[in-house]
C-alpha cells in the first residue's frame, strides 16, 4: 500500500509493503529504490523482503520532483539502449538530491517507519540500491542508535574525496554493514572499494565489503539490462543473513 509521509519538502509517498503470511509486529527495513525511482521491480523486491518477516518501507526519495507516477520510467529499461535514455532522465534528479536535502529527509523516513502499525519496537534495517545505498548508508550514521543493519548494493559515490561523502560518518555507526559493489564499476572503482573498507575498519565494524564479479552496476533490477541472476540472488542471501542476525530475537541490541 501506499501511505504519505510529511517531509521537509513536502508529502512524500511511500510504498508500504508486509509479511504475505503471519501475524503480530515485525522489525521494520527502510529500502531505498534506485534512480528509476518506485516501481513494479522495486515493490518485488519489497516484498521478498517482507517475507522474511519484516515490514519494509520504501519511500519516494524524489518526491520534489514529482509523484510515483510523474517519474515512473517509461521506457523499456530492458535494452541497453532504454536503460541508459531512462538514465538520462532520472539521474539530474540524482544529482539534485543533495545531503543537505537528504538528511533531514532521512529523519522523516525514520519517524514514519517506527511509528507503522504493526512495526516492533526497537532496532530497524535500510538497504539501498545504486544511489539508494549512499542514503542507507546516511540513515545508518545519522541514526546509530537505531539503525542495527544497513545494506549497500551496487552502490556509487560512497567513498569519494569529497568533505561530505557517506563513508566519513562510520565513525558515528553501530550498525552491521554488508556491501555487494558491482565489477568494474566507475562509480565505485577498487579504490573507492578499498578506502570504504578501510573506513570500516577504523571504526570496527563488523561488516562484509565484496565485489561481485562480473555483476554490472544495477545487477539486482530485473527490469533492466543490467540484471545478473547469480549476483541478485547473492545479494538476497547476504541480506537475508544480515537482518535475521541484528533484528530477530529477543537479546537485540
Amino acid at each position: 500500500m501506499l501511505i504519505d509521509i510529511p517531509a521537509p519538502g513536502g508529502t512524500a509517498e511511500a510504498l508500504v509493503v508486509r509479511p504475505s503470511t503471519g501475524t503480530g509486529d515485525f522489525p521494520g527495513v527502510v529500502l531505498y529504490m534506485d534512480a528509476f525511482g518506485l516501481r513494479p521491480r522495486i515493490e518485488e523486491m519489497a516484498q521478498r523482503i517482507a517475507d522474511w518477516g519484516y515490514v519494509v518501507m520504501a519511500p519516494n526519495v524524489f518526491y520534489r520532483e514529482g509523484s510515483i507516477k510523474d517519474l515512473a520510467p517509461t521506457l523499456d529499461m530492458s535494452t541497453k539502449e532504454g536503460r541508459e535514455a531512462a538514465g538520462k532522465a532520472a539521474f539530474p534528479r540524482v544529482g539534485r538530491l543533495t545531503p543537505d536535502k537528504a538528511l533531514p529527509d532521512i529523519q522523516a523516513w525514520v519517524s514514519a517507519i517506527t511509528e507503522l502499525d504493526g512495526v516492533r519496537p526497537g532496532p530497524i534495517g535500510t538497504t539501498g540500491y545504486c544511489m539508494g545505498a549512499r542514503l542507507a548508508v546516511r540513515t545508518a550514521t545519522a541514526h546509530p542508535e537505531l539503525v542495527a543493519a544497513c545494506g549497500g548494493f551496487h552502490g556509487g559515490g560512497l567513498a569519494t574525496d569529497a568533505s561530505d561523502s557517506p563513508h566519513l560518518g562510520l565513525r558515528d555507526a553501530r550498525a552491521q554493514f554488508v556491501f555487494g559493489h558491482a565489477d568494474h564499476d566507475p562509480s565505485m572503482d577498487p579504490a573507492a572499494v578499498s578506502r570504504l573498507g578501510q573506513a570500516l575498519d577504523e571504526a570496527r565494524l563488523t561488516a562484509s565489503n565484496t565485489i561481485y564479479e562480473g555483476a554490472s552496476h544495477g545487477y539486482t533490477m530485473a527490469d533492466t539490462s543490467a540484471y545478473h541472476h547469480e549476483a541478485t540472488e547473492r545479494h538476497f542471501r547476504e541480506l537475508q543473513a544480515l537482518l535475521d542476525g541484528t533484528l530477530k530475537g529477543d537479546s537485540i541490541r
